[in-house]
């Protein structure tokens, strides 16, 4: 880790993936200040739940990696934060009470093996009435082709989830999806597939 301090001013914004608009240009999770997050999986080498506690978020964060919570807790170390951090499942939020978080945030950490209903179920617990459920993914049309190549070289759907059943799962925890960003790499817009899909899903119900 870099020993650089950052500040609230100056700090890294939520990041949705490498080459694509974050936070700043997005703005999906709105001010994160004196909220409660959670950051379902670590992502960023400054975890997106550090850069939202250096915007006054009372943060936390789950991921199943002894190692990569290792990294960043010195990432809230340099960065003179505070994150509560936990290992476990994603999906594992019995230490959290029924609707407490303000936001929860999962960045490049649903993957075709992941149990989407039991995490949407999870994380539709834990949120507050109305609040939102932001996660990237790989866009599943550009797990279709290699890079830039026009020819298709795998089916749709057959390694990645597709957006049919990221919807339907949502559906079905009781979640609406009011914001849908489809984002093609920064170095390549004109790519043949978006690279990143960023969804923003509302909690109903209690």
């Amino acid at each position: 880790m870099s020993d650089a301090r950052f500040t609230a001013n100056d700090g890294p914004a939520v990041s949705f993936g490498s080459s694509v608009h974050n936070e700043n240009e997005l703005r999906v999770c709105g001010d994160v200040k004196g909220k409660r997050v959670l950051e379902l999986g670590l992502y960023g080498t400054v975890p997106n739940s550090v850069a939202m506690a250096l915007r006054g978020a009372r943060s936390i964060a789950i991921d199943p990696s002894r190692e990569a919570i290792q990294r960043a807790r010195q990432a809230a170390t340099n960065a003179e934060v505070v994150v509560e951090f936990h290992e476990g499942e994603l999906a594992d939020l019995g230490f959290l009470m029924n609707s407490g978080i303000d936001l929860a945030l999962c960045v490049h950490h649903i993957t075709f093996d992941t149990d989407i209903a039991r995490l949407f179920r999870q994380v539709h617990r834990v949120l507050r009435p109305e609040a939102g459920f932001v996660f990237a993914v790989p866009h599943p049309m550009s797990a279709v082709f290699d890079g830039n190549d026009a020819t298709a070289r795998r089916q749709y759907g057959s390694t990645t989830p597709t957006i049919g059943e990221l919807t339907m799962a949502l559906q079905r925890a009781n979640f609406s999806i009011d914001v849908m960003h489809e984002l093609a790499p920064l170095h390549q817009p004109m790519a043949v597939a978006p690279s990143t899909l960023v969804v923003r899903a509302r909690k109903l119900g209690s």
